[in-house]
């Protein structure tokens, strides 16, 4: 199984303490949750006061920090529009990156979506494309980056995890439906997070675990930190049938 893990996103220490915030910290994660079993990192840049930025200078703060504690590592980074004041900003920033991450998300619910799919190829890096729900979908299929992604991220939203899994698998069955041939990879959060991880592994799908989508194993208690998570996806997916 292709695991990946988001060690931050906009997760808080008030929420648990080993949420890794400082570009010491995210790098010292990176290493340890890729000796724990992940494949590859997305993490957020995060600012002095708790919030998520994509600004040229914060970034590669953490990516020179990244590459000096993992090298070798292959790591991810968002460009949601929450991390700035409208498409046009984001899409100036990205713009203006000059250390780059390997690849870079995008979601498809977003305003200039398919503008900024676009630039991140233009720059050079690998882009993933995310949808949320089946609404954003058609505007994915729509996107002239369609088949330039290395991967689709499916990320349903629900709260409900059994709500969360349909959906998931509904919005993988659109994507098929319509030729996509690249892999998809499910992750949900909260109390979604380890069965919508369970049912990419029982389709087949690439998975994602960490601190950005939740704080507990899979038997409810809660994780020391993101490697203790990344390897008990790992040893979920070591006891789960390969599909045939």
């Amino acid at each position: 199984m292709f695991l990946k893990a988001a060690v931050n996103g906009g997760r808080t220490r008030a929420e648990h303490p080993a949420v890794p915030v400082t570009a010491r910290q995210i790098a010292a994660d990176t290493r340890a949750v890729l000796t724990a079993g992940a494949d590859v990192v997305h993490l957020h840049v995060r600012t002095p006061d708790g919030g998520q930025t994509i600004a040229p200078d914060a970034l590669a703060e953490v990516l020179r920090a990244v590459r000096s504690t993992a090298p070798g590592a292959i790591v991810g980074t968002t460009t949601g529009l929450w991390t700035c004041s409208n498409p046009e900003e984001r899409y100036g920033l990205v713009e203006s990156w000059e250390f780059l991450p390997d690849f870079a998300s995008v979601a498809f619910s977003e305003i200039g979506a398919a503008e900024t799919a676009e630039l991140v190829l233009a720059r050079g890096m690998t882009l993933e494309s995310a949808v949320w729900s089946v609404d954003d979908v058609p505007a994915l299929l729509a996107s002239p980056t369609l088949a330039d992604n290395v991967r689709i991220l499916i990320e349903p939203m629900d709260e409900d995890p059994g709500t969360a899994v349909d959906h998931a698998r509904e919005m993988a069955a659109m994507i098929r439906a319509a030729g996509v041939v690249c892999p998809l990879l499910y992750h949900g959060e909260a109390d979604s997070t380890w069965p919508v991880l369970r049912a990419a592994l029982a389709d087949g799908h690439q998975a994602r675990i960490g601190f950005e989508d939740g704080t507990l194993l899979p038997d409810g208690t809660t994780a020391r930190d993101n490697a203790e998570l990344v390897a008990a996806a790992r040893a979920l997916a070591d006891r789960t049938p390969p599909v045939a």
